[in-house]
């Protein structure tokens, strides 16, 4: 077993050494090795030209592929095939990232457009029976369990697209498809251009929030204060502001984005994916999302969200109890807690309770403390080193380049994306931007975040949930990276069943809970005091408050993703269906603006009837997550394992058979619902 602080050290040194000639040469290699995607700063047409190209290879490999006379083997038919499936994703990923991130407006609707002709193709392969019947008359028998996984799959995926159908349909699934793929760019935009402020009188109605926070929100020349919907104003304020009216108004801001743009925007994708369902012989859009999943199809999800809620509604009902309590100290009449209430009332019960207040953890949060925390904590679980590249080109100054090396050897490549900027997706995400493939191409990709950026005179401070959204999405990036090196780029990093895909992820959340994980980076930005054991234990203790309540509210989004999309759409009003899942359980009280939220709600562009995947995941992640030394989470002996057993593999197999192999057995709830009620144990 290597040492903790041996490898602690390790990442550390190297991370020194790139800011020197050392770390200059290191750089250089790696873009030797593979330049990076950025390599030349291009214009929109430098862009557009690259995206083509990209385009004329796969159209290369596919017509090579076509044109093969005599016995069809792997090399001359399954090879171009993945070649082409390389080049295409390779342009869609580049495409998606840019319309979500780019600076420029302009330079964002090119993308959009370039990411609408690329789904084309992709839609065009995907209906293209030349090559469906050439994949068909493989002989796989004596290829090894990936290749013949890889060549099954895609026949599945090729059959849901509709391959077998007479031209006819096809031309007709072509034509919603492409309308689908227009549309969820539009919704996608719609949001991350929709930036709604929220003015102050005065800075009075900041009172309770963090001094760091009001200390950046100062008043402008009129005596005004700008507060805007993006994360970084929307969830302090929700949490510490005393004002009901200034946290109701915020609220009602994240809720309107995109209100009401992207209603007409929804109702049109759920119409174009019904037809789709339809033509390919599916009763709704559920039920065809859902069969190339874990969950098989529609009715297994309704039943699994039933069950998880019915489960959480118990230890929720208690905890929102525990709310009213609070409430009442201040207004003894109070027979309700309203949405807007819920983060500032748990703060409260948090402080009262557990005596812990959540802002007393944020000076130990600085941004630059915890990015190097999570790169050291990945560095000694997943035995890799991360060296920035500070030379390398990129879309926008904000955006850092890092390689990743396995025993100086070069296996990846990451670009963190990690503050809010005007038109900037808005949430947080691992967006892929190239596929791995073994001796052909690293994989590469994105963390896009809006964590508070640094100043001169501020260093950022972190809320304990942005540090969990960090070690979250480190946990995509790992995934992705880990899992690139397959024989096939079409089974490469995250391309397993779609609702496996958070597993992972949610999992690394967990080692924000460890003391001698924080104890390695969690310091006083002013006194360089490294957090205590009993702090930490205080805040583990308070963060398991409120998790039935916001499990039962990720089942409600889970459900309203599920409802919009399990029957015909012309019978269904999404503000209606949003209304009436949000009141279920009758736990909080939702102004009417509540509803809203679907408008803004962008998983529903993507994930459309698969959010579920989140609770689904969790199930799995909290199963994973007890196969680890629960006394000290930076033991590298389970995460090796894991590493190898569920990591490396990609989408190799079924995500179901990399459960078994790492379980032992199929997953199970026992592990989520002891973290669900850890706050009610002995109770």
């Amino acid at each position: 077993m290597r040492s903790v602080s041996g490898k602690m050290s390790l990442c550390i040194a190297f991370a020194a050494l790139a800011a020197g000639q050392a770390g200059v040469a290191f750089a250089e290699t790696a873009a030797t090795i593979q330049p990076t995607i950025w390599a030349q700063h291009p214009d929109v047409a430098r862009f557009e030209k690259m995206e083509n190209a990209r385009i004329a290879n796969a159209h290369h490999f596919i017509a090579k592929l076509v044109a093969v006379q005599g016995p069809r083997t792997i090399q001359n038919t399954l090879e171009p095939f993945d070649e082409a499936q390389r080049q295409l994703n390779a342009a869609a990923y580049l495409a998606q990232v840019m319309l979500q991130v780019h600076p420029e407006e302009n330079f964002r609707n090119h993308a959009t457009t370039m990411a609408t002709k690329i789904s084309g193709e992709a839609t065009n392969l995907a209906l293209n029976q030349a090559v469906y019947h050439a994949l068909q008359s493989l002989d796989i028998s004596n290829q090894d369990p990936a290749t013949r996984y890889y060549l099954q799959r895609q026949l599945l995926e090729f059959r849901l697209a509709g391959v077998d159908k007479d031209l006819k349909t096809r031309n007709q699934i072509k034509k919603l498809q492409d309308h689908l793929t227009e549309a969820q760019s539009m919704f996608e935009r719609n949001i991350a251009d929709s930036v709604i402020t929220v003015e102050l009188d005065n800075g009075a109605e900041l009172d309770g929030l963090p001094a760091d926070f009001i200390e950046s929100h100062k008043p402008d020349a009129a005596g005004k204060i700008h507060l805007t919907s993006s994360y970084v104003d929307v969830f302090p304020v929700l949490n510490f502001a005393r004002s009901d009216d200034l946290r109701r108004r915020m609220m009602a801001a994240l809720f309107s984005r995109a209100y009401p743009k992207n209603l007409d925007v929804l109702k049109d994708m759920m119409q174009t994916r019904f037809e789709i369902a339809q033509t390919l012989g599916y009763a709704s859009w559920a039920d065809f999302n859902a069969a190339d999943k874990m969950v098989g199809n529609g009715a297994n999800i309704g039943k699994f969200l039933d069950e998880m809620g019915a489960a959480m509604l118990p230890n929720a009902q208690r905890e929102m109890a525990m709310l009213l309590e609070e409430k009442k100290k201040t207004n003894p009449d109070a027979k309700e807690v309203f949405s807007y209430e819920t983060g500032y009332l748990s703060e409260l019960v948090r402080r009262a309770q557990y005596s812990f207040d959540s802002s007393s953890v944020r000076p130990y949060f600085a941004y630059a403390k915890v990015k190097q925390g999570v790169l050291d904590t990945a560095a000694t679980l997943f035995h890799v080193s991360f060296i920035r590249d500070e030379k390398a080109r990129s879309w926008d100054p904000q955006v850092e380049t890092w390689n990743v090396f396995e025993d100086g050897k070069m296996i990846g490549r990451m670009y963190l994306d990690m503050h809010p900027r005007k038109g900037k997706y808005g949430h947080a995400e691992m967006a892929q931007l190239l596929d791995g493939k073994r001796g052909v191409q690293l994989p590469e990709a994105v963390l896009v975040c809006n964590f508070p950026e640094p100043t001169a005179t501020d260093p950022g401070l972190m809320d304990y949930q942005d540090v969990t959204t960090f070690f979250h999405e480190f946990g995509h990036l790992m995934h992705h990276i880990l899992g690139g090196r397959q024989q096939w780029a079409g089974i490469s990093g995250i391309s397993m069943e779609n609702d496996f895909v958070e597993a992972p992820s949610q999992m690394l959340e967990e080692w924000m809970q460890s003391p001698e994980v924080l104890a390695t980076f969690a310091r006083h930005y002013q006194t360089g005091e490294t957090i205590s054991p009993e702090l930490v234990a205080k805040m583990n203790r308070a963060s398991a408050f409120g998790r039935a309540k916001g499990v039962y509210e990720q089942i409600g989004f889970s459900l309203v993703s599920y409802d919009l999309y399990k029957d015909n759409p012309a019978s269904i009003d999404p503000i209606a269906v949003t209304t009436a899942i949000l009141g279920r359980g009758n736990l909080v009280v939702h102004p009417e603006t509540d509803a809203r939220m679907i408008d803004g709600f962008n998983h529903l562009a993507g994930y459309s009837s698969s959010y579920y995947t989140y609770m689904w995941d969790k199930v799995i992640a909290e199963d994973f997550f007890q196969q680890f030394n629960q006394k000290n989470l930076l033991d590298t002996a389970p995460s090796t394992r894991y590493r190898k057993v569920v990591l490396e593999p990609g989408g190799s197999m079924s995500a179901n058979d990399l459960v078994k192999n790492f379980l032992g057995r199929a997953q199970n709830t026992d592990a989520m619902q002891k973290w669900v009620g850890k706050e009610f144990e002995g109770n």
